[in-house]
């Protein structure tokens, strides 16, 4: 259930023009693998971009061949949903995410956070902090809001927040004027993938505290 409607909209017709940073790029690639429920305003997005090249005014290229092959290496191939393993948090990564994350979440040098929350980093990517989030089912999040935007795919369990819920394949966005607390449902670790643009900015009384011992 993503909340934000604009938002996903807007990073829709961005993923369908090609404008997105790579990393959000790949994020909205694994939700409509994960999920049918876009294909179709992507599709129609996509439809509208061809139609206005279809109407442009063709122009002589250069180098032919490397354009050619520029637009063949970006283009993101969409496939059924990804199967989850029967072992608990063994759940492959959407294809969209392998040239990031790699082929087995349960491989990365995941180190602890918080009580009940893991994170693997994977540093700056175009200009955007990229990570992953393994939060135990039940717990939650410190407090928090953003100096930037952040996207959060969820690719196993789910999570709540004031804004509402999100479960596998959902899309969460925020930014500076969003301060939530997300919690990861009850019986289930929660994964997700983050991308965020400026830093996360801890708040409320445990976030304080803990603020000078947690690299945001």
């Amino acid at each position: 259930m993503e909340q934000n409607i604009t938002g996903l909209d807007e990073l829709l017709a961005g993923y369908a023009a090609g404008t997105l940073a790579a990393p959000a790029h790949a994020l909205v690639g694994a939700h409509l693998e994960m999920t049918h429920r876009n294909h179709g305003y992507v599709a129609s997005l996509e439809a509208l971009a061809g139609q206005a090249l279809e109407d442009t005014e063709p122009v002589a290229l250069s180098d032919r061949e490397t354009a050619l092959n520029s637009i063949f290496d970006d283009q993101t191939i969409l496939i059924e949903p990804v199967a989850e393993s029967a072992e608990a948090g063994a759940a492959a990564p959407p294809s969209s995410l392998r040239s990031i994350v790699g082929k087995s979440m349960e491989e990365l040098p995941w180190k602890s956070l918080l009580p009940g929350v893991r994170e693997c980093k994977f540093g700056e990517i175009d200009g955007c902090n990229v990570s992953l989030l393994w939060v135990r089912g039940g717990r939650a999040m410190p407090s928090h809001t953003h100096h930037g935007t952040e996207l959060t795919l969820v690719l196993k369990g789910g999570f709540s927040d004031a804004d509402g819920h999100y479960a596998r394949g959902d899309i969460a966005f925020a930014d500076d004027n969003v301060d939530h607390r997300p919690i990861a449902d009850e019986g289930e670790d929660c994964i997700c993938f983050a991308v965020t643009e400026g830093r996360l900015q801890l708040t409320g009384i445990v976030g304080r505290f803990i603020a000078p011992f947690v690299r945001t």
